[in-house]
């Protein structure tokens, strides 16, 4: 299986890993640290020496608590300027641009972006879908519910009995909106948006019953990195401090079929990945 982007594609015959390169100040585990272009461009090499297979590049929180949207003016300052350094330094490193405008996608996507990774799953601006299929950009499509600034905490967190079927059903409506408008299949990433609308125990069941995720026949990612959920089982307060657990769920995810990896911490999670991929196939020719 090939995803494809605009500006090739990628083959999912392993584990891959989109690295995180935060140019906000406010994002809940790393807001602030990337203070300049310079700042975000060797963090951007330094993630790819370390094993990333792309590099995701967004400029709005949606942290938890507190998260603020910001103008389109606002996120292409933070982000176009990155993205352009970014792709002279590493030209044949897909870029994700993770935001929810389709102004900033187009611009990114023009300035040499391959990939727009929409938190919305297009749902809060209705002209991504056209920009991303005029741009032949390959897209995650995340399910989420409300806004950037809510989204992530649990005012919408309200589910039945099956949230693992509610979830897969809003996440199909967004496949099918994004082909009707022209995207191919073939360009097409779901995420189950962990942590985004959804307590702990929605997180895990996303997580236990993540090969449920493939009646949608399409690739799965996973956004695991340092989230709260994880803190609520280790014990963990500090974000940054939660690599061990991050790693920990991302390994049973990759058991239960997801290919690909949104994470801060990508040497630890490239060499744990590995491992686990080799031990799932046969030794001989994973070596």
């Amino acid at each position: 299986m090939h995803w494809h982007h605009a500006t090739g594609s990628l083959s999912l015959d392993k584990p891959r890993i989109l690295g995180i390169v935060n140019v906000t100040p406010d994002s809940f585990s790393d807001g602030g640290r990337l203070r300049t272009v310079d700042d975000a461009r060797r963090h951007a090499a330094q993630l790819v020496r370390e094993g990333a297979d792309i590099i995701d590049i967004g400029g709005e929180s949606t942290r938890p608590q507190g998260a603020i949207p910001v103008s389109a003016d606002e996120e292409l300052r933070r982000v176009l300027p990155v993205i352009e350094a970014v792709h002279r330094d590493l030209p044949d490193v897909p870029l994700s641009v993770d935001t929810v405008k389709s102004r900033v996608a187009a611009a990114a996507l023009a300035a040499g972006a391959s990939i727009v990774n929409d938190v919305s799953g297009f749902r809060l601006d209705e002209r991504m879908a056209g920009i991303c299929a005029e741009g032949r950009a390959g897209v995650v499509l995340m399910h989420s519910r409300g806004d950037v600034a809510d989204m992530a905490t649990f005012v919408h967190a309200a589910y039945g009995g099956d949230p693992v079927s509610e979830v897969l059903s809003e996440l199909r409506a967004r496949v099918s909106a994004a082909e009707a408008r022209g995207i191919d299949r073939a360009r097409i990433v779901i995420d189950p948006g962990i942590g985004f609308s959804k307590r702990a125990e929605h997180s895990l069941a996303m997580l236990h019953h993540l090969a449920r995720f493939r009646e949608l026949e399409l690739p799965v990612l996973v956004g695991i990195s340092r989230k709260r959920f994880i803190g609520e089982i280790t014990g963990v307060d500090i974000p940054y401090q939660r690599m061990a657990g991050t790693v920990g769920a991302n390994v049973a995810a990759l058991e239960r079929g997801a290919m690909l990896f949104r994470v801060h911490d990508v040497r630890p999670s490239r060499e744990a990945l590995d491992v686990a991929w080799a031990i799932m196939h046969e030794p001989a020719h994973a070596l």
